[in-house]
């Protein structure tokens, strides 16, 4: 069971957001939170300024917050955060939203916040054309575009990391023994090869079979996929 979002987080939160000099104004405030009691059905306090019975706009701020459940206000600190992520006090509030209350982070974003991810990606970065299709099929995946789209960019972006690292232009499921000999030529113990590139052999042939031809693609596979995606990209370009 979800524990609610406390009100000291709730005042830490708006004190922040609505922070004299650098948060949200008044009239933006006004209008962000009309627009979420229109959504959420819920009656706010404050929904025109200037605000009248209170000291500062932190604590209407604070006082329509108070009025959503706490999915909601997840939902509202969240999307605030990311709109004011240029502010270092605003990044500091989301990591400890995320970090206190885990369990209201949408499904699928776990995911794209963890360590595994954005190590990929630095690793990554250097071979621009698989960097660039990586980045896609992770913005298709925030955006729960679950096609086979997604599925087929990561497949691409692995097998032309493995072209450029390996100095080919074999197809991914082609890859294997040159894989091989390029993780003994590294160091890494045979035992790593081998599970490695049966994995990568598994790999290939669930995309020749699901994605490849078809679009035939399990939702509930997809983070698996993902995972084992960036897992190889890691593995490979930082040995």
């Amino acid at each position: 069971m979800k524990k609610p979002i406390n009100n000291v987080f709730l005042t830490y939160a708006s004190d922040i957001l609505a922070e004299t000099q650098s948060g949200l104004t008044s009239t933006e405030i006004g209008k962000y939170f009309s627009a979420k009691s229109l959504d959420h059905n819920v009656e706010i306090p404050h929904y025109k300024p200037p605000f009248i019975d209170v000291a500062n706009k932190r604590t209407a701020f604070l006082e329509n917050l108070q009025k959503f459940n706490s999915d909601q206000q997840f939902e509202i600190i969240k999307e605030l955060s990311d709109r004011l992520s240029h502010l270092e006090t605003v990044k500091d509030l989301k990591t400890k939203l995320y970090s206190m209350y885990p369990d209201y982070i949408p499904s699928g974003e776990e995911i794209l916040k963890s360590e595994l991810v954005i190590e990929t990606k630095h690793w990554l970065e250097p071979f621009k054309k698989s960097y660039e299709l990586y980045n896609s099929s992770l913005d298709k995946f925030d955006k729960k575009i679950y096609q086979r789209n997604l599925i087929d960019d990561l497949r691409l972006s692995l097998e032309l990391l493995l072209k450029e690292l390996l100095k080919n232009e074999k197809p991914l499921e082609k890859q294997i023994a040159d894989v091989g000999a390029y993780q003994k030529a590294k160091g890494i113990s045979t035992e790593t090869t081998n599970m490695f590139n049966t994995l990568l052999d598994y790999y290939s042939k669930y995309q020749n079979k699901y994605v490849k031809h078809d679009d035939n693609v399990n939702e509930k596979e997809i983070e698996f996929i993902v995972d084992l995606t960036s897992t190889f990209m890691k593995f490979i370009t930082k040995h």
